[in-house]
């Protein structure tokens, strides 16, 4: 069965080449870029892919875009810092070349946060679905944090993808504030607010949640910068959602 993979980049030169190279082997490779300004487009081309430039409007619509433009029976979904390791890929060209039991698989992600694998904080494993059927699955329509639907049942595959996300503090900043708008605006849009609770409890919740109860403290120092960095998301991310109800008010 032909398999297509799909990765959406902007500004990727840094990663696109590793993660293609992790993907070759697949029989096609759609890149989705939203007006790139590097290499990015140049060093795709080089590995074959198919490069479409289409307005952004969102991690979901990108990824659904990319999704309907493939034309193998399987999709798998790849970001531009994430790489297919080589028991992962083995696992799944074995997989496809029999007859697969499920509509779609979840893979495990294993994080690289400064330099370290890290192995707890709640961030391992971290399962996403990323391997299915283009006839019975897609991405959602979220601007931030999309996921698959599958029309069928899930499997869980072995090998893992690595996700190369944050070499340095500064690229981990960088993608907070996105994300932390994002995840206000997504919020404010479905009508949410933000409480006093929300903005003094939730985030001390959510460090003993990643530093004790999920065990962060054995990923050294790296553990403790995720951890506090994680609780200062949630802080950041409802005073963003307090700051958007108050300017709606005005």
């Amino acid at each position: 069965m032909k398999l297509s993979v799909v990765v959406i980049t902007k500004d990727e030169e840094a990663n696109i080449g590793r993660c293609l190279d992790s993907a070759h082997w697949a029989d096609e490779i759609i890149l989705i870029d939203s007006q790139s300004t590097d290499r990015t487009v140049e060093i795709a081309q080089g590995y074959g892919a198919k490069v479409f430039s289409p307005l952004w409007h969102g991690y979901g619509p990108a990824k659904r875009d990319g999704v309907e433009r493939a034309t193998g029976e399987w999709i798998l979904s790849i970001d531009a810092d994430e790489v297919v390791s080589p028991a992962l890929a083995d696992e799944i060209r074995e997989l496809l070349a029999g007859a697969p039991e499920h509509a779609g698989y979840c893979i495990n992600r294993r994080t690289n946060f400064l330099g370290r694998w890290i192995k707890h904080c709640g961030w391992y494993p971290d399962r996403v679905l990323r391997l299915f059927r283009r006839d019975s699955g897609n991405f959602d329509e979220a601007v931030v944090h999309e996921k698959v639907v599958v029309n069928g049942s899930t499997g869980h595959l072995k090998g893992e993808l690595l996700h190369y996300s944050y070499p340095t503090l500064a690229s981990y900043l960088a993608k907070f504030d996105v994300y932390t708008t994002l995840g206000a605006e997504k919020a404010f849009g479905q009508g949410k607010r933000a409480h006093w609770h929300d903005i003094v409890l939730r985030p001390p919740v959510s460090f003993i949640k990643h530093y004790l109860i999920h065990r962060g403290f054995l990923d050294g120092w790296e553990g403790l910068v995720v951890s506090v960095m994680s609780s200062t998301a949630v802080f950041v991310k409802y005073a963003k959602l307090r700051h958007l109800a108050g300017k709606d008010r005005t």
